[in-house]
């Protein structure tokens, strides 16, 4: 399984990079800093699923959200943000996020939703 991360934050895509070198059978094919950067590369790299962000520089991750599901062969996104609002939540999971936690306390949860989407 191919996983491409979407964080502006380098000491979160460490400890994800960490977490999910733990994790047979998944190759993190790429990653970005910002939306732009995020929607371009997510299109041409083409993973099965993307970790996003939803505020970065140069656009919101919403925005890549909306881009990246209207792919024919549209990957998994678990959204991962500082700002779990309800209707952030409410919003992504009517735009096809898989998955939306919090950073400050759900950050244990990628790992499994990874195993999760793994075996379907």
């Amino acid at each position: 399984m191919t996983v491409f991360i979407a964080d502006d934050s380098e000491a979160v895509v460490e400890r994800l990079r960490t977490m999910l070198s733990e994790i047979e059978g998944i190759a993190i094919v790429g990653q970005a800093k910002d939306a732009l950067e995020a929607k371009e590369r997510i299109l041409e790299l083409q993973p099965d699923v993307v970790i996003l962000d939803i505020r970065m520089p140069k656009g919101s991750g919403i925005e890549v959200l909306k881009e990246v599901k209207r792919q024919k062969q549209a990957p998994a996104v678990i959204v991962l943000t500082a700002y779990p609002y309800p209707q952030y939540r409410r919003r992504c999971l009517e735009l096809g996020a898989e998955f939306f936690f919090d950073k400050g306390s759900e950050f244990h949860k990628v790992p499994e939703a990874l195993r999760q989407m793994r075996q379907h």
